[in-house]
């Protein structure tokens, strides 16, 4: 065929593509018109659960008195201000959710290793499953890849025990992928699925699936809340898209690689510098964050998972931060590991060095967290963007890094507004377990959870609308 037949045919769309227009275009309305607003709502919320950890706690309240540097003290439920620590997240405090009062309960207090165990089982001693493959299990099990784990240094020679914190099941981690490169080549040039022991998934083949497949979790849901003459209308419908797709199938071309839709289309790769060599060099952290947090985002907005979690090293970590370069950590020449500057004694004191260290250390955590809702806000979806449709999750395992306490706990939920998520609040406990935050974020997501954990009392109130 010639070039000038070939332009005025237009652009060539892919089968995928114009199946999903096709489908998705003539099954939503009216499978969705079936139920009312609450289902419409429903089912454009919140798609995603993200989770970002740091290590070795935050300065909370010392043991002399002094008050916690993190956490916010004054002003009511809607009328509070960030404390400096917390100034990186201005441009998100109205799209995040801040805490007093979260407890992960009396066992092992004072212990980073009981505080990994519980931080997303909400179980003591990790003798449940974690919040995050609870979620992959559910609005994860259509995507392609249920779960992705990157680390960053989380998992030297392939660690993990209690220096994970992602839990499998009762007793059970595995270790996160520490290198950006494999993560992406698993997740985007197919093969392997990026979870270690996990079976292979070629993403070429997982991702030509009808669009009714892709979206057979909200279908289901959406069944179990009919009855009647409106169930028979579902399934009719539902039939009816269904033989559209085969009749319009042999007629599309065939399928481009994997990546889905605009934003998919040129998907760069990490950097090849970050070679396995220096993975663990604490001068390459920096750059290896930033390209884990790539790989994370883009692999969410293509579709191949739903639910991620983003390691920073782990507890009681030697990660010498003062070798990060550009950073104020480097510029003071402090030699100062993470761990150790938690260790920063019985009072607040930015005159000695240890507790210096330890404030410019968090800072610089909660500035990549940041980075990451901003990539998110980047990139549009529906009538927002992907922070608007993602749960994400700040956590560490301990709440003060010196007395390693597991009260009072240093989380922030970001995002999540289309699940219905009340951002922009403080919300005060006297006294709540923390596994009642993941039954709220839970309902957030779809997955409706009575409670969470083995304790507390159901999902958290004035968490989710």
């Amino acid at each position: 065929m010639s070039d000038v037949n070939q332009k005025t045919r237009g652009p060539r769309i892919s089968r995928r593509r114009f199946l999903q227009a096709a489908a998705a275009g003539a099954a939503l309305p009216g499978t969705l018109g079936l139920l009312g607003g609450e289902a419409r709502a429903q089912a454009g919320g919140a798609r995603r659960f993200l989770v970002f950890y740091f290590p070795d706690g935050v300065p909370g309240d010392s043991q002399e008195g002094d008050r916690s540097l993190w956490h916010i003290h004054e002003g009511g439920e809607a009328d509070f201000a960030l404390p400096d620590l917390l100034a990186p997240l201005a441009p998100y405090r109205d799209r995040s959710v801040f805490f007093r009062g979260l407890s992960m309960g009396d066992a092992d207090n004072g212990s980073h290793p009981g505080g990994a165990q519980k931080l997303l089982t909400a179980v003591d001693r990790g003798n449940g499953e974690s919040v995050d493959r609870v979620l992959a299990r559910t609005i994860g099990a259509e995507a392609p890849h249920r779960h992705v784990y990157l680390g960053v240094q989380a998992a030297p020679g392939g660690a993990s025990g209690d220096k994970a914190i992602s839990y499998v099941a009762p007793g059970n981690t595995v270790a996160a992928q520490d290198d950006p490169v494999q993560a992406f080549g698993r997740l985007f040039g197919g093969g392997l699925a990026v979870e270690p022991g996990a079976p292979p998934v070629d993403v070429r083949q997982a991702t030509r699936r009808s669009v009714l497949d892709v979206m057979r979790a909200d279908l289901e849901s959406l069944r179990g809340r009919v009855a009647g003459r409106a169930r028979s209308r579902l399934e009719l419908h539902l039939d009816a898209v269904r033989e559209l797709e085969l009749r319009l199938a042999p007629m599309a071309d065939p399928d481009p690689p994997p990546q889905m839709g605009d934003r998919c289309a040129q998907v760069p790769a990490p950097v090849a510098a970050i070679d396995q060599g220096a993975l663990y060099d604490p001068a390459r952290f920096p750059a290896i964050l930033e390209a884990q947090t790539e790989v994370m985002v883009r692999a969410m907005a293509c579709g191949l998972t739903r639910v991620g979690v983003i390691q920073c090293s782990h507890h009681t970590t030697d990660l010498l931060m003062s070798a990060f370069p550009g950073t104020p950590m480097a510029a003071e020449g402090i030699y100062m590991r993470s761990h150790e500057a938690s260790h920063y004694g019985a009072r607040h004191d930015l005159g000695d060095p240890k507790f210096r260290s330890f404030v410019a250390q968090r800072r610089w955590f909660i500035e990549r967290y940041a980075a990451l809702l901003g990539r998110l806000a980047e990139m549009p979806e529906g009538d927002g963007t992907m922070l608007d449709h993602t749960v994400v999750l700040l956590c560490t395992e301990v709440c003060d890094g010196n007395t390693h306490q597991h009260h009072d706990m240093p989380f922030v939920v970001s995002g999540g507004e289309a699940g219905g998520v009340r951002t922009g609040r403080l919300l005060r406990f006297g006294f709540r377990r923390h596994g009642d935050l993941y039954a709220g974020l839970g309902r957030a997501l779809g997955a409706d959870f009575a409670r969470f954990g083995d304790a507390g009392e159901g999902p958290l109130p004035g968490l989710v609308a």
